[in-house]
């Protein structure tokens, strides 16, 4: 075992006695000493300001960019949806003259798994947020998917290979008397990975 003995001796800030070198020949001393009480077997010395120097580790990151696979609803065709011409008002109810709307939707290929967003975008009715405002005021056509109420501007997870049912029926609002004529109603729908 290394020992070296050191004698308490004056000296000003900054300065290191010639006894006090051995203690330090491995650190290098930026301040003065506060000196060193001798100690049986042991080495003693309070040192102020030691430069220790500071250790740096590589970070690397990596990544894969990829490219997600485009969908097509019906081919890119307008889906139509005919309610008929023999509804009649009073019977407007939420349930009558549903209809399904058919639609299919083929992705490209890719062997990563993705998850499918669907959503119906158009103007939203005052008193139905499920329901596309038509050409009528106070009337609107609500979308149900699985027989569950849509809200529109809203994605729905989905999955690609059993898309769910979507279906429409004319609502009207409560206390609105319709006049007998024709109407219309437009819906975008999307689906895109995600």
């Amino acid at each position: 075992m290394y020992e070296q003995h050191l004698q308490r001796q004056p000296f000003s800030q900054g300065a290191v006695t010639p006894n006090m070198k051995a203690s330090t020949s491995a650190r290098q001393i930026t301040h003065g000493s506060l000196g060193c009480l001798t100690m049986r077997g042991h080495l003693c010395a309070v040192i102020l300001g030691i430069a220790i120097p500071a250790q740096a580790h590589e970070v690397y990151f990596t990544g894969e960019l990829v490219k997600v696979p485009s969908c097509v609803i019906d081919e890119g065709r307008i889906i139509d949806v005919p309610f008929g011409q023999n509804i009649a008002i009073r019977k407007l109810d939420g349930i009558n003259y549903r209809q399904t709307m058919n639609y299919g939707i083929t992705c490209g290929a890719s062997t990563l798994e993705w998850s499918m967003s669907l959503k119906i975008s158009g103007p939203v009715t005052s008193f139905n947020p499920a329901a596309l405002q038509t050409s009528i005021e106070g009337l609107g056509i609500e979308i149900l998917q699985n027989g569950v109420p849509l809200i529109l501007d809203q994605a729905l997870t989905i999955d690609p290979k059993n898309p769910p049912t979507l279906q429409a029926v004319p609502v009207k609002a409560p206390g609105v008397e319709l006049m007998a004529t024709g109407f219309n109603a437009t819906a975008t729908l999307t689906a895109e990975y995600e």
